[in-house]
């Protein structure tokens, strides 16, 4: 029998996580695979989900409708849990614009929210979710894999 994976649970990626994981080659597309491989359950919500398609519309990143639909259609949704805001936090950030990474994560009782930006990263921790940085999310499979 085949070594069964573990997953690590829910985890919030923040929309410039998100997107470098899935445009970008290097280490953050080990993201996706974590995702494809059911070692994290990544979380959206509307509205990071709407960030995140606002995003995608980016000139400077040159997708068409039909890659943006494809990438939608074929890399989030079937792998993504979406949830439905139930405590809108509010002030939790410096950024209040941040805010809804910390609701979406603690509506969906995520473990992490895992982010580069640093107005998350200095809160540390809300409730009982960790805020991290994508390579501290990496660490965690490659320290469990060795």
């Amino acid at each position: 029998m085949g070594k069964k994976e573990k997953t690590i649970g829910k985890v919030v990626l923040d929309t410039n996580i998100l997107v470098s994981a899935l445009l970008f080659k290097g280490d953050l597309a080990g993201i996706v695979d974590l995702w494809k491989r059911g070692r994290i359950i990544p979380v959206l919500s509307k509205e990071t989900f709407a960030e995140f398609k606002a995003v995608l519309e980016y000139p400077k990143f040159s997708l068409t409708r039909q890659e943006m639909q494809l990438i939608i259609e074929e890399e989030v949704l079937p792998y993504f849990e979406i949830v439905e805001i139930i405590d809108k936090t509010k002030s939790i950030c410096r950024d209040p614009d941040d805010d809804k990474f910390i609701a979406c994560a603690v509506s969906a009782s995520a473990d992490f929210v895992v982010t580069g930006d640093k107005d998350l990263l200095d809160l540390g921790k809300y409730k009982s979710v960790r805020i991290i940085n994508a390579s501290m999310l990496l660490n965690m499979f490659s320290l469990r894999e060795n």
